[in-house]
């Protein structure tokens, strides 16, 4: 819609001139759980009184909505006619005073799309469910108001609503529930502290609702005392572990209390888990929303909690970091997303049993972040977001995952007390406002003493990654004469970074433990860098540059410490040093240094030593990505029975009942394809076949068939049958799947329409059906809808939710079809489209990028 895309110049003027004294809203949700009303959009009405001051009395200005219809605005007591200032995403308002008052009633939809007031009906009990999602600006599709971060204040909600419903905002409710004229009930809000329009929140519906407290002996004596609540669906309840969600809640509280000097200041802490829910979590002050699936209806391996806990605490930092202090524009988006990313790893292995973190984040997060720096679509970690559909592209791996590994970067750079303090400094200096990177950055000269000027313009202004490699001299009795780190960066970025870094030696013992036996540290800069500290050391077996992970950084490996990963790479006994060398490697394979099989080989040889059960899920992860696109086409039914094999095998081997025996069968599910493993599958689902230990539970039951039904081993009666045993909303998106992955021209056609030619598909079916859509199996009966993916996009991208839209544009991209033709289709449309919506091809231009990439990658195995 015209309007819809509020740019930063719009912003910025608009926050030159108004400020915003107070919001008052009223929702009617009671629509939510009955039927339609006839020949209407199922809808809802909201009310709000916007009070404001203009710093130009008689300057123009405007509101934002985005509504089914508009029934009156008045503003400073004058009526004016919505269809004359209402364009169906903004609201003219001409003439403002010095102190103005707005008032909107208006009709607003229910989202299907994870975006706005999102409405979910339970196929369990038919039970209904609302929540609320905005980052960065879809409050304006829930209620009339100034929809960018530096315009904060005080927000008092009320919301009528069916009869039994749990109600839920960012504050906390204004006395009891009273009764509604017509029915249900009317719950009011005390006002909030004032914050930004996309972190205000409503939660309602017939939640169960779990309830545990806070409390905290101040320095200055005073007692503080928070009320926790965790929620789930009704129909979840059965597998809701709240106790442990309440657990680390509370470490969490008390880390942060501990190191911030600052009380959490939102009273309250509500922690809903939501059906449908696009993205991990959302920080809404007093009232964060996760995604229901980190409530876990099967058994889960020790990652999956290990996830759950950084995501609590990632949401709980931003109570603080973009909460508390918010970033003025999306530019610097990272002054909460990259700073919550390193405290939710920080504070879980400090407070937490998950020791591990900082493995995980070497692990997981840089591994996000190596792929998004090395897309076109790089940008620096303070980025140039010039509008909002900018911002919806941002929320990335750039912006959280590098940004992350930057602020680990800095951390070493000035230390973490030095850091600490500035980050006390700078809530207790900019509380309740909006700040920018020099905000941070000053209070880190302060506490640091260093000028931040350089560092943060080769770290936070600039984009790329760099890589560095050992250079390694011994004389004729072994021992090292010189060992220099080469740096180097891509032709695109050449920025060459200050890294402080560990280098570290290792050597095989006479048990055959690869052990480190030296180390140094040093601060890299420019093409090479000496490492006196290692001078005079025995020749090591292996030199690990990045040694504890302290810098952002590919390592690479000279030629004889590759020799000895080839051989011995599950002989590091330090599982962070045996991390990094995996990140290694897996990034030789991606630059089309090593043969995708000879990475597949070191999986098979080695991964079933790997003792973390998350870095041994990610190496899954790599060798389905390497047989999907890396391993040369005439190689791959080779290369994929032997993977299937060597995975049967560790599956066997696995000890009974473990998480990994269950990583190792989700794994071999999604490489089975001979008729022996399918039939062995079959058997597993069935009770003819068991492997001692292995709970097929049914979301493992799920896993097996869709494989078995992307084979054709399985037919849609055999998933109507598995659905009518698991008659929930998990189960329902799983019998999507199921069905999109049947092997058919007709099934695919069908998928595709759902998806591509009709928007009755809730988000979270579009995602199932999509999943369903593109098997790796299956690039024949996908290759027909190459040609139509492009004539697609542009009508795709105008009629759909940037939310969807982004789903799908990524989702279909046909990287199965990997081959010349289909880069020259993608090139051409690019071509051809140059006046494109600049976040739409950028989306493309990412997709090219793995399929050009993935070519090399085959090249490269090929030759081998």
């Amino acid at each position: 819609m015209p309007g819809e895309n509020l740019s930063r110049e719009e912003a910025r003027a608009r926050a030159a001139i108004l400020s915003v004294e107070r919001y008052d809203v009223a929702l009617d949700v009671r629509s939510a759980a009955g039927p339609a009303e006839p020949g209407l959009p199922r809808g809802f009405r909201t009310t709000t009184v916007i009070d404001f001051r203009c710093a130009q009395p008689g300057a123009s200005s405007f509101a934002d909505l985005i509504a089914q219809e508009v029934s009156s605005v008045r503003l400073n007591g004058r009526d004016l006619d919505p269809a004359e200032v209402f364009d169906g995403t903004r609201i003219a308002l001409d003439g403002l005073a010095d102190r103005n008052t707005l008032v909107v009633d208006a009709r607003c939809a229910y989202s299907r799309t994870g975006e706005g007031l999102h409405r979910f009906e339970d196929p369990e009990d038919g039970e209904v469910y609302l929540y609320t999602q905005y980052e960065p600006a879809d409050a304006r599709r829930v209620f009339a108001n100034f929809e960018q971060p530096d315009l904060k204040a005080p927000f008092t909600f009320q919301v009528t609503a069916p009869e039994g419903w749990t109600v839920l905002g960012n504050s906390a409710q204004d006395g009891e529930q009273t009764a509604a004229d017509g029915g249900g009930t009317v719950t009011r809000f005390l006002p909030t502290l004032p914050i930004s329009t996309y972190i205000t929140a409503i939660v309602a519906g017939p939640y169960h609702v779990e309830q545990d407290h806070y409390a905290r002996t101040l320095d200055d004596k005073a007692v503080l005392d928070i009320p926790l609540r965790a929620l789930c669906r009704r129909s979840l309840a059965r597998h809701f572990d709240a106790d442990e969600i309440f657990t680390v809640t509370k470490q969490g509280l008390d880390f942060f209390h501990d190191h911030f000097d600052y009380p959490y200041p939102f009273g309250k802490y509500d922690q809903a888990f939501v059906p449908e829910y696009n993205i991990g979590a959302m920080e809404n002050p007093g009232c964060v929303t996760f995604r229901e699936e980190l409530v876990f209806r099967g058994k889960v391996t020790r990652t999956s909690y290990e996830r759950r806990a950084n995501v609590i605490l990632h949401e709980m930092s931003h109570m603080w970091f973009g909460d508390l202090v918010t970033m003025r524009w999306w530019d610097d988006l990272w002054l909460k997303e990259s700073l919550a990313d390193f405290m939710a790893a920080l504070s879980q292995v400090a407070a937490t049993q998950y020791s591990a973190g900082w493995i995980t984040f070497a692990d997981r997060h840089k591994t996000r972040a190596y792929r998004a720096d090395q897309l076109p679509s790089t940008h620096p970690v303070t980025a140039d977001i010039r509008d909002l559909e900018d911002a919806k592209l941002n929320f990335d791996g750039i912006t959280y995952s590098k940004g992350a590994s930057v602020v680990k970067q800095l951390v070493a750079y000035v230390g973490q007390d030095a850091f600490l303090e500035a980050a006390r400094r700078y809530f207790k200096r900019h509380a309740y406002g909006n700040t920018t990177l020099d905000d941070l950055l000053s209070v880190l000269t302060e506490t640091s003493g260093r000028d931040m000027t350089g560092w943060s313009r080769s770290w936070l202004q600039t984009a790329g990654v760099n890589s560095l490699t050992p250079q390694v001299t011994c004389d004729g009795e072994d021992r090292i004469t010189g060992l220099t780190v080469l740096q180097t960066a891509d032709p695109s970025h050449p920025e060459l970074r200050p890294h402080r870094v560990a280098v570290g030696l290792y050597r095989r013992d006479t048990a055959g433990a690869l052990e480190r036996y030296a180390r140094s540290e040093v601060d890299v800069s420019g093409p090479a860098t000496e490492v006196p500290g290692l001078t005079g050391q025995r020749r090591p077996d292996l030199v690990l540059v990045n040694d504890d992970d302290l810098t952002y950084c590919k390592i690479r490996f000279d030629e004889p410490s590759l020799e000895t990963l080839r051989a011995h790479l599950g002989d590091i006994t330090d599982p962070l040093a045996r991390t990094l060398a995996w990140s290694g490697v897996w990034n030789l394979t991606r630059d089309a240094l090593m043969p995708a099989r000879d990475y597949l080989a070191l999986v098979l040889r080695f991964a079933g030593q790997e003792s973390d059960i998350g870095v041994l899920q990610s190496l899954h992860q790599q060798a389905r990505t390497s047989l999907a696109t890396y391993v040369a086409p005439d190689r791959r039914a080779e290369s994929a029975l032997e993977v299937a094999q060597g995975a049967l095998r560790e599956l066997r081997l696995a000890e009974p009942g473990s998480g990994h025996q269950l990583a190792w069968a989700r794994f071999f599910a999604s490489v089975a394809s001979s008729q022996a493993d399918l039939q062995l599958l079959q058997g597993l689902l069935d009770d003819s076949a068991k492997i001692d230990g292995l709970d097929v539970d049914q979301e493992l039951r799920w896993t097996f068939l869709e494989a078995l039904t992307a084979h054709g081993a399985a037919d849609e009666a055999a998933i109507r049958a598995e659905r009518a045993g698991d008659d929930t909303a998990s189960g329902h998106r799983h019998e999507v799947r199921c069905l999109a992955a049947r092997p058919s021209a007709a099934v695919k056609a069908a998928a595709w329409a759902d998806v591509v030619e009709s928007d009755a598909l809730s988000n979270a079916l579009v995602e199932a059906t999509i999943s369903g859509f593109m098997q790796t199996s299956q690039r024949e009966p996908a290759a027909p809808y190459a040609q139509p993916y492009f004539a697609a996009l542009e009508g795709l991208w105008e009629s759909r939710s940037i939310e969807t839209a982004m789903t799908i544009v990524r989702g279909l991209f046909p990287y199965l079809q990997d081959r010349q033709e289909t880069l020259d289709a993608t090139d051409a449309w690019l071509e051809a489209h140059p006046e494109a919506a600049p976040s739409l091809r950028r989306l493309v231009l990412e997709s090219r990028d793995d399929l050009a990439r993935a070519l090399r990658a085959q090249a490269c195995d090929a030759r081998y």
